[in-house]
């Protein structure tokens, strides 16, 4: 399914299948996405942002983003609205647009899934430091109503989101047919 003309939200951050995350939503181009978002019971891509990029001509945005959908609103003390957003499918962005307001859109091709067959050998210790860290930081925990430390898709995407890498190599990684390589990179560095 092609995502045509998808409101995109570029964040340093980056979100993948399965991920949870939480944003404040304060910009006027934000709130009409938002509002659109759930008028139109659909998402929108959270992106990674290129800081070497130009946002004249768009190249400030990686290609590769995750389709997100709106799980859980809420309008905090300040006035500003905080948004629980899960992701559902990595998407390749093309054709980026500016609409008038500066809301970047673009045509998003999902992208499949990773193939692999994960050893139990390799990811148990992911599997356990990421549960560490999840009882260590209450902030990550509450995000996720049912962590499912089981699949090892989720486990990798969710070291992905974590570990504080270039956004070009996380990028580079997500790209790949399989989890191969972003497998060996995290076991050797959790490890």
């Amino acid at each position: 399914m092609l995502y045509k003309h998808c409101p995109l939200f570029p964040l340093s951050a980056h979100l993948l299948p399965g991920g949870r995350m939480t944003l404040r939503i304060f910009e006027p181009r934000y709130v009409r996405m938002v509002k659109e978002a759930c008028a139109q019971n659909a998402g929108f891509v959270i992106c990674m942002l290129n800081a070497s990029g130009s946002k004249d001509d768009n190249t400030h945005i990686y290609p590769i983003g995750t389709y997100a959908e709106i799980v859980d609103f809420d309008m905090l003390e300040d006035g500003l609205l905080s948004i629980t957003v899960v992701g559902k499918q990595a998407v390749n962005i093309q054709n980026i647009g500016t609409e008038s307001d500066n809301l970047r859109v673009a045509d998003c091709v999902p992208i499949s899934p990773w193939c692999c067959d994960v050893d139990e050998a390799d990811i148990s210790v992911m599997r356990d430091k990421l549960k560490q860290i999840f009882e260590r930081y209450n902030e990550l925990n509450i995000l996720y109503e049912t962590p499912d430390f089981e699949d090892p898709i989720w486990v990798i995407h969710r070291w992905l989101e974590l570990i504080p890498v270039d956004p070009e190599q996380k990028q580079y990684f997500i790209g790949q047919k399989d989890c191969s390589l972003v497998l060996q990179f995290l076991k050797e560095l959790v490890d």
